[in-house]
């Protein structure tokens, strides 16, 4: 195993070019100076084989994205042009595969190690096989194309048509395509497996590409007794060596892949047993797929929602200030602005903050009053196709009591009890983080509101969440939603003291999702162990911007989603996730949100 001398450097890159040589595949050259990092003056020599922590300027993601180099040369003035095929996944490489020339790009590298060369090479033999399935062609495509022509061999799999293999000069090229479209179709076994290998003579294999194939590629040249060399693949942090989270198993213990690979002789990987995969088609214990567009509808509490998407309270007003740039009527529910009995002016000073992956915001329920509501918020929100949801706030059980009598007289749908606000010195979060409390004002209110679905909204800051949440179902909560804001704080550095008047405020954005997430799954986790008589829906909410973030949640087990401080960024976003949700239910065969509504809870 080869590993470079060349020193890294963190530099920023100017692009020279960017265009889709495939569907989702995109080939990206972007050019630097080594004397603009850290290491000037020291070995600088890009490999194929290395990689590099990429992330566009300005970008929307935190972390860079490690990118194997698939061409790299030298270019006048010292500096380097290194080309890289990347596969747009996710936000991140979305941002790497929308660059223009002149754009700019942060990189870390060259970074790890390379490919060994063989130990020797016969005129004339082709006495090594190199091996890429997918965007997994880029590293060892880079590598092969080093080595004297005609002396390997060079076997690409893809789902559809080729990229990646201008460069070879292989004496033989086998291609196969999951679709039949270039080459032979099906997978890597059907062209090479161990008995291939023995024919052949190989003396090395090389390979990159998804964990079956090198799984696979390891078994065979283990039964054909011919060494391989592996480039692996894993999440990333710093790709330096310092983070630990990308380590993956060996036989001589965790191994940094970074840092120690990404290129691992195969025979100390340890691939990890795959389970089966989990699919769910048509309805559930029907495996037939829809016979026409998906059912995205769902009932909560005896309510019908056309779909599980809802705004959540505080973020879309009364649903008709956003009419003008979206299609309201789209949307499953609404929720209204918090509501209490008198109108309340909300808190003096900085009300919202922006930090990283969402915002920290200090309203303090400012509203009309609930018979101002009444009388003039509740007849435009009923008059639009969503479920008008009023979230009910207050500052005493007997201020909620008395909104909530308000609210049943004027047959609002479904009420959103908030005992969860952190922006309130009075009443909100205090109900929300005490058993006795939470179901004290949720029996009142059940009380003052008999004939009104009744959805509870808890608060992560509460010491024992599931505790509270038992309660108020005992209490008379038809429904559940969670969570909301996480209780945070600002500093003002110029001032020197809190940037609230308050002093806390409660964080919302994406940052808080992953925390919403596992609260969710939990709560649902422990609902489903009582008898089901006693269960009540879970509606999720926290930090979703995007349908797969909806999807995430309603395979944790949440009937719906509410959507908020995402609206910000985006208008549109809860439509985007309409549509998201619609078209991966197309493309799981599902019918239903029920058939995959806990899926991941097993």
């Amino acid at each position: 195993m080869s590993c470079s001398s060349a020193e890294p450097v963190f530099a920023s890159a100017r692009t020279i070019s960017s265009r889709e040589i495939q569907p989702s595949v995109y080939e990206v050259r972007l050019e630097y100076h080594p004397a603009g990092g850290l290491a000037d003056g020291r070995p600088h020599q890009v490999e194929p084989g290395q990689f590099f922590m990429l992330r566009r300027e300005p970008s929307q993601v935190l972390l860079s994205r490690p990118i194997s180099v698939y061409w790299a040369e030298q270019v006048a003035g010292g500096a380097w042009q290194v080309t890289f095929l990347i596969l747009l996944k996710g936000q991140g490489t979305a941002e790497l595969c929308s660059l223009s020339a002149g754009d700019r790009v942060s990189l870390i590298g060259p970074l790890g190690n390379t490919f060994p060369k063989p130990d020797r090479m016969e005129d004339g033999a082709a006495a090594v096989c190199v091996v890429g399935g997918g965007i997994g062609v880029a590293p060892v495509a880079g590598f092969a194309a080093t080595l004297p022509p005609q002396s390997y061999d060079f076997y690409a799999g893809f789902k559809s048509g080729s990229y990646g293999l201008d460069r070879l000069q292989a004496a033989n090229l086998v291609v196969t395509t999951d679709d039949g479209s270039c080459g032979t179709k099906g997978m890597l076994p059907q062209v090479l497996d161990a008995a291939v290998l023995r024919k052949a003579g190989y003396q090395v294999v090389y390979g990159c590409g998804p964990e079956p194939l090198l799984a696979y590629l390891q078994k065979i040249c283990g039964e054909a007794g011919v060494p391989c060399f592996l480039s692996m693949e894993s999440a990333m942090a710093c790709g330096m060596g310092a983070c630990l989270g990308c380590t993956i198993a060996t036989r001589e213990g965790n191994k940094r892949c970074c840092a120690d690979g990404p290129v691992f002789p195969g025979e100390i990987l340890v691939f990890p047993e795959r389970k089966p995969t989990r699919i769910v088609t048509g309805t559930k214990g029907n495996a037939q797929p829809p016979s026409g567009a998906p059912d995205l509808s769902v009932t909560i509490a005896g309510v019908r929602f056309a779909n599980p998407v809802i705004a959540a309270s505080g973020t879309f007003g009364y649903g008709s200030e956003y009419q003008p740039i979206l299609e309201v009527n789209r949307l499953g529910g609404i929720c209204s602005k918090g509501l209490t009995l008198e109108g309340r002016p909300g808190n003096g000073g900085v009300r919202l903050k922006e930090t990283a992956g969402g915002i920290i915001n200090s309203i303090g329920l400012e509203n009309p009053g609930i018979p101002h509501f009444v009388a003039h918020q509740l007849p435009q929100m009923v008059a639009l196709a969503p479920v008008t949801i009023a979230n009910l706030s207050g500052s005493t059980i007997e201020s909620y009591v008395e909104g909530a009598r308000l609210l049943a007289q004027a047959a609002v749908p479904m009420i959103e009890l908030n005992i969860s606000c952190p922006n309130v010195k009075a009443g909100g979060m205090a109900f929300g983080l005490e058993c006795s409390a939470a179901a004290a004002v949720t029996a009142a209110v059940r009380e003052a509101a008999p004939g009104i679905p009744l959805m509870v909204k808890l608060s992560p800051n509460a010491p024992d969440l599931i505790a509270v949440a038992d309660s108020v179902r005992k209490a008379g909560a038809d429904a559940l939603s969670l969570i909301n804001t996480v209780q945070a704080m600002a500093i003002d550095i110029h001032g020197g003291r809190p940037l609230f008047d308050n002093v806390r405020a409660g964080l919302s954005g994406p940052a808080v999702k992953p925390i919403a997430l596992r609260m969710v799954y939990d709560l649902v986790q422990h609902l489903n162990k009582l008898p089901e008589s006693e269960r009540i829906p879970v509606v999720g909410l926290g930090g979703i911007s995007c349908w797969q973030d909806a999807v995430e949640f309603i395979m944790a087990g949440a009937a719906a989603v509410q959507v908020g401080t995402a609206t910000f960024a985006n208008p549109r976003c809860m439509t985007e996730i309409i549509d998201g949700v619609a078209q991966f239910m197309r493309e799981k065969g599902y019918s239903r949100l029920d058939d995959f509504r806990g899926l991941a809870q097993g």
